[in-house]
């Protein structure tokens, strides 16, 4: 087991209104943010974790919610100097903030690009007026049209768009408008991805009407093409990017790397390689509870089992498009080849995983089933 890089995420736990499909530790805003107050608790945060650094440098940060552009520039950029000043960040860190479309000013993102954001991932998810209601989204198609072109004129390093299919009654027609007109936007980055019925969401209490499983098999099909075709490269499960243009957040999540989380119920996970131990946290995740300066901010901490760790690799893994290091299984897990090559045989004898000397690599297949790999595993 060594040591891998290591990564920051701050989650941000408020927003206008809670939307109907999110599962995300999110809270509607009753009055202002208080945000010089949970800055500094979320400063304390990261003191509290120093000690899981180990000497690292972080190589990326990402600020997700919740709406994180609620926040004002200014308290961006005492939250990312306060960063700087008990970390070391890599010269060319990436730092991702999430933003909603409906809270897309001009002025106010140069601030925050000013704060040292470099990368923004806004969640256009439809530009259909209708289907934005029906997803409770604060803005219209026309707000983010408008929110994409301004991210073009900032100066960032990239910036990502959110789009969703599979929506309510979507027909592949209108799935494939969506697309063609996130597409005219020619974002670096777009994330497309189907929408599901999580549990304790609004939809999950009174679910839509989704499109039949042929429909969805169409809009893939004929959206795979046209992301293909557009030059974006489907690197991940939902995730599409131009040449240079991957997120080296979300890779270190999927290659099972390390990483920092401080905020309301945000999660940690951290390699100890002299102990031979993984290590998950989360911290307290009501907002009330975690600006309580009487309270500890870790809600729960706990080890990742030996026979848990082969699961929660390729579950990560898996999700890229790219063969996978098997020196990479070792590296992470501490575990030798052989639980690794046990974990898998399902797969390989029912031809969704190939085996080579250096490399496990999902088949065609094996892309399309990925979760009949991991089902076999538990």
């Amino acid at each position: 087991m060594t040591l891998p890089p290591l990564a920051l995420y701050v989650h941000i736990p408020w927003c206008v209104q809670k939307c109907p499909y999110c599962d995300f530790n999110s809270h509607a805003l009753k009055a202002g943010v208080p945000e010089q107050a949970y800055v500094a608790r979320l400063l304390d945060d990261l003191r509290a974790d120093l000690e899981w650094v180990q000497g690292r440098v972080i190589q990326s940060i990402f600020i997700g919610g919740g709406t994180p552009s609620l926040l004002t520039p200014q308290a961006m950029q005492q939250l990312l100097d306060g960063i700087a000043k008990q970390v070391t960040l890599a010269s060319d860190c990436e730092i991702t903030m999430e933003a909603n479309p409906g809270t897309f000013e001009q002025a106010r993102f140069q601030g925050f690009a000013d704060a040292g954001v470099n990368r923004l991932s806004i969640g256009v998810q439809s530009l259909d007026a209708e289907q934005l209601k029906g997803l409770g989204r604060i803005h219209d198609p026309a707000q983010a049209i408008t929110a994409a072109q301004h991210a073009q004129t900032l100066p960032l390093r990239s910036f990502n768009l959110d789009l969703m299919h599979g929506l309510p009654g979507q027909s592949v027609a209108a799935a494939m408008a969506d697309l063609d007109g996130i597409l005219a936007l020619n974002p670096p980055h777009i994330s497309w991805y189907q929408l599901t019925i999580e549990p304790n969401t609004s939809f999950a209490s009174r679910p839509p009407q989704l499109p039949e499983d042929e429909i969805l098999e169409d809009i893939y099909e004929r959206g795979q093409e046209k992301l293909r075709a557009a030059g974006y490269d489907n690197y991940e499960v939902s995730a599409y990017a131009k040449p240079g243009h991957q997120s080296r957040h979300n890779r270190n999540y999927w290659q099972f790397g390390d990483y920092l989380g401080i905020g309301c119920g945000a999660h940690s996970k951290i390699t100890l390689p002299h102990e031979q131990r993984i290590l998950r946290c989360e911290k307290i995740r009501h907002p009330q509870g975690y600006l309580d300066l009487t309270r500890p901010l870790r809600y729960r901490l706990w080890q990742v089992e030996q026979h848990e760790l082969p699961f929660e690799f390729f579950m990560n893994l898996l999700r890229l498009a790219e063969p996978i290091e098997k020196r990479l299984f070792t590296e992470r897990t501490g575990l030798s080849l052989s639980v690794a090559e046990k974990a898998l045989a399902p797969a390989l004898e029912k031809g969704l995983m190939e085996s080579s000397p250096s490399h496990w690599q999902t088949t065609p297949l094996g892309r399309r089933f990925v979760n009949s790999i991991l089902d076999e595993m538990v």
